[in-house]
């Protein structure tokens, strides 16, 4: 069985720390951040450009030789308002120190020095909803391929109300050949709402010689490096994720599984 899930290894200091080597990809690595107020953490770009997300709670952040002041206003994620964030580009160290208990996403991958250091969000990042039915979330772009601010990351946040589907109908970005399809890695970082809840994801390919279905729990992330990858929140437990994808071309382009393409 693939090493697809990945539950948290504790719930203080960097509770995930996913690379492309642990993953068995190329791209994309995720780390997740649990602070305590008053916990000064850092740590350094390398050859990565990174995408710093306040999922959670306010932190005083500085990186790549700036002093970007408090960032964060949302304690809890499913306020649903927009997050603040911070993209940094490679060659940068990064330094922040909680003054709230907060959660502080950082999605990676290669950087190419084309982009500058910049606050993303809240300006700019509206809510919008994707879906109708039973297929209705709510989606949070923070980088995506409309907004220029990155080399390589693809990044945005979902929210999926109880009951209904998400990442759906199935689709897969997991061949090099645009226009048709873009290579993409992907993580997401789950989270439910009430806690002790629990989603479904599958990741499956159309021959199923890929074919996980896995429950996943508040804080988990899920690997997708090739296949379809739709996500399922029960009756009584809405689903947020966190997506961050990137390959080799910064584009999103997909794929539909043949059993539903009817339903776009």
């Amino acid at each position: 069985m693939p090493d697809l899930l990945k539950r948290p290894f504790g719930t203080h200091g960097k509770v995930h720390a996913i690379t492309p080597e642990s993953a068995g990809w190329r791209y994309v690595g995720f780390d997740l951040w649990h602070l305590r107020e008053g916990d000064t953490v850092s740590d350094s770009a390398g050859r990565n450009e990174l995408m710093l997300v306040m999922v959670e709670g306010k932190a005083r952040i500085s990186g790549a030789g700036q002093d970007w002041g408090e960032l964060g206003d949302r304690m809890n994620v499913f306020e649903k308002t927009p997050p603040h964030c911070l993209y940094l580009p490679d060659g940068s160290d990064w330094e922040a120190t909680a003054t709230t208990d907060c959660v502080i996403a950082v999605g990676k991958a290669p950087g190419k020095g084309g982009h500058e250091a910049r606050r993303i969000g809240p300006d700019g990042i509206t809510l919008t909803q994707r879906g109708d039915g039973s297929n209705t979330r709510h989606i949070n772009n923070i980088a995506m391929e409309n907004e220029d601010y990155c080399d390589s990351l693809l990044v945005t946040e979902v929210f999926t109300p109880a009951g209904n589907w998400s990442s759906y109908p199935s689709h897969r970005h997991d061949e090099d050949d645009f226009p048709r399809v873009t290579y993409l890695e992907e993580t997401y970082y789950h989270r439910v709402n009430p806690a002790d809840g629990f989603g479904i994801q599958r990741v499956y390919t159309d021959d199923l010689q890929l074919n996980e279905t896995m429950a996943v729990h508040d804080g988990d992330v899920v690997c997708v490096p090739r296949g379809h990858h739709p996500c399922g929140a029960p009756h009584g437990f809405e689903m947020y994720y966190l997506n961050v994808m990137a390959g080799p071309l910064r584009k999103w382009r997909f794929v539909l599984a043949p059993p539903v393409e009817h339903l776009t």
